[in-house]
């Protein structure tokens, strides 16, 4: 946006006001008139408690919210009411406003359980709970103490307004409903309102959306992506509620819309005769497309999109449970029960076998040479060095035999084992010790990985059966960086997904961008888009400017969807913001104008994720410079050159007179009583940006705020805190004593107004 000559982005009608953040300035005179120091008196009621009502009807309560010692106040903070499924910090943070997460906080968030500014409160049997954390009492209850401070860590609540918090965990800090504030004040401040500028959610916060829900492939199994035709693979079921269509097989979908590219419903049976036949489990891709995959009971067939039917053999021996792509590409692994057997897959012959005590599911990893495979029932996982086909180490399984199945996954970019058990994922080094152990509300199902991103994805099943309190019917998403295991994006609930009629799947786009999860019991697969909230790029900074000057503000921020911009102004200390008409472009130009010395600019970036501002910066506005005084507060002494000076008083009374000739010096004669001034002659004063031009005859000139003298007169004046206008001037003693008991405190002179501002 660039505005025209003698327009000011954000000036208002009227000019500018400046505000105190910390007291009104009619409490200020309140203080004057009473004779009591500003900042010196500490509220009557800072002991008092305070209550503030949670979204979800929790309450909060402090003990202390006015009057705190800035240097350190200690303040019981206690609540009911909160759910026993999120943990929640309690700290002091700046407030952002309604639905907008409250940060900075003073001592950040405490994950170490050290911190006396901020507290943990975990439900009951949290990993976390103990040194870490303590854990909600009954009817999400809690009583604690913090430390706080009017500075530190980033935050000044002489600055912004600040609260007394609840806010989400790490573990979910993009969740709103944990959100409770109670605004304090320190010694000298007035209580904030609660509100202020923020975001809705962390910059840069990861986030899945539902884009799509695909319903053409049956009841889904595997998917697979194919990493070179880009076709969405699915192993799929019939779905009872078709009666009409037995759709058994492999289903090619085209991944942008779920159309069907090809179905493959027919495989190789005992006999070799061809049979409508279920695809269990994908074991991976085939060059330039196709699969390789399982179908009930022991069949290894492998099929492209196109094909009339699969290709496959049919192996001897027990029911295949799970398989993999093997040493060769001509090879694939199949378990059998604790059967483990490299087959050749167009004869089913085994070339190497191995037994193990039990288990029923594996992960190979060909990188490093190794296959895992789990024994759910013994609660042990094996290690099998592919190279010699032998076992080459065994490990405990956490809580022991009999866990319930989910998955067996590894990391192709490090070597991780991740193992769903019950309602955790058990992490293992590729030495076999347990290194991170995830805990959900729900069943883990099945894990993919993003080597791009360093992202791992966990689908959880709700178990389906409501009589159980843990179960509500809906799954989960959840992803996870894989080498610090950090949440990485918001989680997201997945509606109507449980494991009633089969475990659910999952498959990533390279990148992440897309997420397809399946939804065996609704017969579904839907398609999941990234989305990442605005992240500030390029930010303004603090500008100074002259009179007049072009100046230009830029900020960027990036975001999916790409987030709109759009600049705000504030014209009293950031207290309030108000959007720059037509501000809608990454850079800000305007012509500075003095009426904006001190404003602040600041850019909103939005899409559908959140909001993100970026700090506000501070213009400041000098005077033009060139040919004399300028006429600034307080007026000139009367002396410039080159005809192009002001002639004015010092601001005591009387002043300096004084006679100006065309292109000449000044001289003159003081005159202390304010009697009779020079006159000016030819080429009088001319004052440029705010100066005064003008004859003055009689006794004296009061240009630039002088006060004893006559009546002279002026064409035009910019004026000092007192200008010429020929009127009368009050006393000052009577003017400030009429300011004082208007509820206004004048404590400096009123700047010239620019012509042209509005």
């Amino acid at each position: 946006m660039t505005s025209t000559p003698g327009t000011a982005p954000g000036t208002p009608p009227g000019g500018r006001s400046r505000l105190r953040r910390h007291a009104g300035t009619a409490a200020v005179a309140a203080l004057l008139l009473a004779g009591i120091p500003v900042g010196a008196a500490v509220s009557a009621d800072a002991g008092t408690p305070k209550t503030a009502t949670g979204p979800q009807g929790q309450k909060l309560t402090v003990s202390a919210t006015t009057g705190l010692d800035p240097a350190q106040q200690k303040v019981r903070v206690q609540g009911e009411g909160y759910g026993l499924t999120t943990g929640i910090y309690v700290a002091l943070c700046k407030d952002n406003g309604d639905n907008r997460v409250p940060s900075p906080c003073l001592g950040g968030a405490d994950m170490s359980g050290g911190s006396k500014t901020s507290q943990w409160i975990v439900p009951p049997g949290d990993p976390y709970e103990g040194d870490l954390a303590q854990a909600f009492g009954p009817g999400g209850t809690f009583d604690v103490e913090i430390e706080i401070a009017q500075k530190g860590d980033g935050l000044d609540c002489a600055e912004v307004a600040c609260s007394v918090v609840t806010r989400a965990d790490h573990r979910a800090a993009g969740d709103r409903t944990q959100d409770v504030r109670i605004p304090v004040a320190f010694a000298g401040q007035d209580p904030g309102d609660g509100g202020g500028e923020g975001v809705d959610v962390p910059a840069g916060t990861v986030s899945y959306k539902s884009a799509a829900e695909f319903t053409t492939a049956g009841k889904p199994l595997d998917l697979l992506l194919h990493p070179d035709s880009k076709k969405l693979y699915v192993g799929a079921d019939n779905l009872p509620d078709t009666a009409d269509v037995d759709e058994r097989g492999l289903h090619v979908l085209n991944p942008e819309n779920g159309t069907s590219e090809s179905w493959i419903s027919q495989a190789p049976g005992s006999t070799g005769a061809l049979r409508a036949s279920a695809a269990a489990r994908i074991a991976g891709p085939l060059p330039g497309d196709g699969v390789v995959y399982n179908y009930p009971l022991r069949g290894v067939g492998s099929a492209k999109s196109g094909d009339e039917a699969a290709t496959g053999v049919w192996l001897a021996g027990s029911t295949i449970t799970d398989i993999a792509p093997g040493t060769t590409p001509d090879t694939v692994l199949v378990a059998q029960g604790a059967t483990l057997s490299e087959i050749e897959r167009a004869t089913g012959t085994a070339t190497r076998t191995l037994t193990l005590p039990g288990g029923t599911q594996f992960a190979a990893d060909p990188e490093r040479g190794a296959l895992w495979y789990t024994d759910f029932a013994a609660g042990k996982l094996h290690r099998v060095d592919l190279a010699s086909f032998t076992v080459s180490g065994s490990f405990d399984l956490p809580g022991g035999p009999g866990r319930m199945a989910g998955f067996t996954e590894t990391d192709p970019a490090t070597g991780a084992v991740w193992v769903g058990a019950d309602r955790s994922v058990l992490v293992f080094d590729t030495a076999g010790t347990l290194v991170k152990t995830l805990v959900g509300k729900d069943l883990a199902r099945d894990a993919a990985f993003d080597t791009a991103s360093g992202r791992a994805y966990v689908v959880w099943q709700d178990g389906g059966d409501l009589s159980d309190p843990a179960n509500d019917n809906n799954g989960t998403l959840t992803v996870y960086g894989t080498e610090d295991f950090a949440v990485a994006a918001k989680d997201l609930s997945l509606p109507g997904n449980h494991s009633q009629a089969g475990a659910a799947s999952l498959a990533v786009e390279p990148g992440g961008a897309t997420v397809f999860v399946t939804s065996p019991a609704e017969g579904k697969i839907t398609k999941l888009v990234r989305q990442v909230s605005p992240l500030v790029t390029r930010a303004p900074a603090d500008l100074t400017a002259k009179e007049g000057e072009e100046v230009a503000l830029t900020a960027e921020a990036e975001g999916t969807p790409e987030p709109t911009v759009r600049w705000q102004v504030s014209t009293d200390d950031a207290q309030t913001w108000k959007d720059v008409e037509g501000a809608t472009e990454s850079a800000l130009t305007f012509t500075a104008r003095t009426a904006q010395d001190g404003y602040r600019y600041r850019a909103e970036f939005r899409n559908d994720v959140g909001t993100t501002r970026t700090a506000a910066v501070t213009l400041t506005v000098t005077a033009a410079t060139g040919g004399g005084d300028t006429g600034g507060d307080t007026g000139g002494n009367g002396d410039a050159s080159n005809g192009s000076g002001s002639t004015g008083s010092d601001g005591t009374t009387g002043g300096d007179g004084g006679t100006q000739s065309n292109g000449g010096s000044t001289t003159g004669d003081s005159d202390s009583t304010g009697g009779s001034g020079s006159t000016g002659t030819s080429g009088g004063s001319t004052g440029t940006s705010g100066g005064s031009t003008g004859t003055a005859d009689g006794s004296g000139s009061t240009v630039g705020g002088g006060v004893a003298g006559g009546t002279g007169t002026a064409a035009t004046s910019g004026g000092g805190s007192l200008a010429a206008t020929g009127a009368t001037v009050m006393s000052v003693t009577l003017a400030a004593a009429g300011l004082v008991g208007a509820g206004v405190l004048v404590h400096r002179r009123a700047r010239r107004r620019t012509e042209g501002a509005l």
